[in-house]
């Protein structure tokens, strides 16, 4: 069975974030690479979740949404506090970008098959 390509491009990403994070100075280790790591990790779990929880698939996606979010924040301040290179940080946006575009495609397509239903079952009234 193939898996979805939103699963596969963020379990790259959680391996690369990983092989990053663990890179940082000691003192950062436990506070900004956890949450980068959180953030990323949380994030799968939801669209893990929104994959096989239909009726709260929205509020689950939503809330990754949220999640990749912090992530580029986060690394962000990664970059400004010099714990990752230029590149590195354009690399991230980058993954998490198309990470982004894949989950705001994900979340239309409920968006137009909701509206399909509704407009469908509105005509047979």
């Amino acid at each position: 069975m193939k898996e979805s390509p939103i699963f596969v491009k963020t379990f790259d990403l959680l391996k690369w974030v990983i092989g990053h994070t663990e890179k940082f100075p000691k003192t950062q280790r436990f506070f900004l690479a956890k949450r980068i790591n959180d953030a990323l990790f949380d994030f799968y779990e939801l669209i893990g979740e929104a994959a096989k929880i239909k009726e709260r698939q929205i509020v689950l996606l939503q809330q990754a949404d949220v999640r990749l979010q912090r992530l580029k924040h986060y690394f962000r301040l990664a970059l400004e506090l010099r714990y990752v290179s230029f590149d590195q940080y354009t690399f991230l946006v980058k993954d998490a970008g198309e990470v982004g575009r894949l989950l705001g495609g994900w979340m239309k397509s409920l968006d137009n098959t909701r509206n399909h239903r509704e407009g469908g079952s509105a005509g047979q009234r």
